[in-house]
């Protein structure tokens, strides 16, 4: 769900100069839940075309079975329900990957709510990674991520706009509308807070259209 649509012209451009850089590029969306960062990185990689590959942090999602184990299931999506140590490896591998080498990323499923390994593969033909993510600026165990990246853009949504598609988002995917309230209000709102924090550590600040 997002407002980013059509791709603004800049964006684009500012990808392609990226692009056009050199080498393995990697670029970061960051942003709160429901701000549209998935949208816009699959429309940047759908304009890029095959030079381009979008791979998510939302595959490092720990498995339902083991958030219940850790009794984090009721926080699912927060920072410490991810598999970070897995993700930066992942991103390092992307920037260091081999001529002959295909890597294979997790993906997330969100109509069984669960991550499927080796889902999304990298070949070495391509020159832009795009990733995105809550909590790609985020301190702490995080951190390693902003080093990794080349640049990194920040997501920023009006709140009225923002909570209406994450409603809509919690809702398609079988919450009832007080269920989907109720979530984003005890989880959804506090990661929000947090990530919002970070946007300063970007290197742009992009408002939907």
């Amino acid at each position: 769900m997002s407002g980013l649509s059509p791709l603004p012209a800049p964006l684009l451009e500012r990808a392609r100069t990226l692009l056009a850089s050199g080498g393995r590029r990697l670029l970061g969306l960051a942003g709160p839940p429901g701000s549209g960062k998935s949208t816009l990185a699959a429309q940047l990689v759908a304009a890029l075309g095959p030079v381009a590959s979008l791979v998510p942090m939302d595959g490092y999602h720990l498995a339902e079975a083991e958030l219940r184990r850790l009794g984090r299931a009721g926080r699912k999506g927060a920072p410490d329900t991810f598999d970070v140590a897995g993700y930066v490896a992942l991103l390092r591998r992307l920037r260091d990957q081999a001529p002959e080498e295909t890597v294979y990323a997790p993906a997330f499923r969100r109509e069984i709510e669960e991550p499927v390994a080796g889902a999304i593969p990298v070949s070495p033909e391509v020159r832009l990674v795009v990733t995105e993510g809550n909590y790609l600026l985020l301190d702490g165990a995080w951190a390693p991520v902003r080093g990794l990246l080349d640049q990194s853009w920040f997501v920023a949504t009006p709140e009225p706009a923002r909570l209406q598609w994450l409603l809509a988002r919690h809702m398609a995917f079988g919450r009832s509308r007080d269920a989907a309230l109720a979530w984003i209000a005890a989880t959804d709102a506090p990661n929000a807070r947090l990530i919002d924090a970070t946007r300063d550590r970007a290197d742009l600040v992009v408002s939907p259209v």
